[in-house]
């Protein structure tokens, strides 16, 4: 098979979809491998080490998209890389169709097939492709919202591990899962007053057992979630669920119940966000106010630190790479159901029932899509 790799073109994005190991994994299994020039760069891979790896360098995405089998990418393809997609070709990249109608429509009319990291799912309930930029995503989450906190960017002027005779600040984290966990543990690292809220019991009885005596936990209620949001100076929405559109947890009337300059870092933007007033921002431009409370919902968290997240996705995409080039889509798909999982476009039709109960779109069931 035809691999290509394009360089990622959406703002501040560093990230690049293949690494040079990526690369020496898939020439030895017989596969040709083509990438963008300077596709590494923002994650500290040069041209050179492609080469080294064995694979050609040609100088724009339209030449990769051209000749690829099978396009491997980060982030979802931009309106001008989705008019590049072609019939029968492999998508295999974060694709977070629910809140983007825009997009959906595009990969379906492309005729090609395109699987999410975000939905391929493993043995044990998680989401292996997901998870290492939830980590990631996580432990950036306290750090950028310490950022926001301070009063030169519009926030409360709190020092999340306070100093002697001055209280520590208070983190509401809402969702117990990979990134909840990993933004919990980071700003109790800090200092930090935490609670994690979730609304399965299994697993706040988990964080307890491991985590009592580094964080408190409580259910997530509505009640319980306005209530420790009033006394919060930093709010983490780290809710999923997966590929659907995230639920929204503080509305804007809500706002004015919040301590004036608090700040709400929104990890589920990339699924529409869990806070009623989110919306996107960048790297370049990560904050806005909101009635006199402080936003930061860049939707490409992990690209800030691209050399760690792409080393990170790579090692958990390559063996679902090399068994989509290997088997081809179709026998990669019918041996691995969680593979299958991932399958959200295909030939035309919408293959995942969360995007098409959020989009109002019909769904052809994956087992169907395989005979297509």
């Amino acid at each position: 098979m035809h691999i290509g790799c394009p360089k990622e073109i959406k703002p501040q994005e560093f990230r690049v979809g293949m690494t040079p190991n990526a690369a020496i994994e898939a020439v030895k299994s017989g596969h040709t491998v083509t990438v963008e020039t300077n596709c590494g760069t923002g994650a500290g891979f040069t041209d050179e080490d492609y080469v080294a790896a064995g694979a050609t360098i040609v100088g724009t995405a339209a030449e990769v998209f051209a000749v690829a089998d099978m396009i491997v990418k980060v982030k979802e393809p931009q309106s001008v890389e989705r008019k590049m997609l072609r019939e029968g070709q492999i998508l295999f990249t974060y694709l977070h169709l629910a809140p983007d109608p825009a997009q959906t429509a595009d990969l379906i009319a492309s005729g090609a097939t395109c699987i999410a990291y975000e939905t391929v799912t493993d043995d044990r309930g998680g989401l292996p492709l997901l998870a290492p930029m939830s980590e990631v995503a996580g432990r950036l989450a306290p750090q950028v919202g310490a950022w926001t906190l301070q009063k030169a960017n519009g926030g409360r002027g709190v020092l999340l591990g306070g100093v002697p005779g001055v209280g520590p600040g208070r983190v509401l984290v809402i969702g117990g899962g990979v990134v909840g966990t990993h933004a919990a543990k980071i700003a109790a690292g800090m200092g930090a007053d935490v609670t994690v809220l979730d609304r399965y019991l299994p697993r706040l009885r988990y964080l307890d057992d491991v985590f009592g005596g580094t964080f408190k936990n409580a259910y997530a209620s509505e009640g319980n979630i306005i209530e420790l949001a009033r006394q919060a100076d930093m709010i983490i929405g780290a809710v999923l669920i997966p590929g659907a559109e995230a639920p929204k947890l503080i509305s804007r009337a809500q706002l004015s119940e919040l301590k004036p300059g608090a700040a709400l870092v929104d990890v589920a933007i990339d699924q529409g966000g869990c806070f009623e007033t989110s919306k996107a921002t960048t790297h370049q431009d990560p904050i806005y106010d909101v009635d006199g409370i402080m936003h930061y919902c860049v939707a490409n968290m992990p690209g800030a630190v691209a050399r760690t997240s792409t080393i990170a996705l790579g090692n958990a995409t390559m063996p679902f790479m090399l068994a989509l080039a290997n088997k081809g889509w179709r026998q990669a798909c019918e041996d691995d159901q969680h593979l299958l999982n991932g399958l959200n476009v295909h030939a035309g039709h919408l293959t995942y029932y969360a995007v098409g109960k959020a989009l109002g779109i019909d769904v052809l069931a994956p087992a169907l899509a395989l005979k297509k």
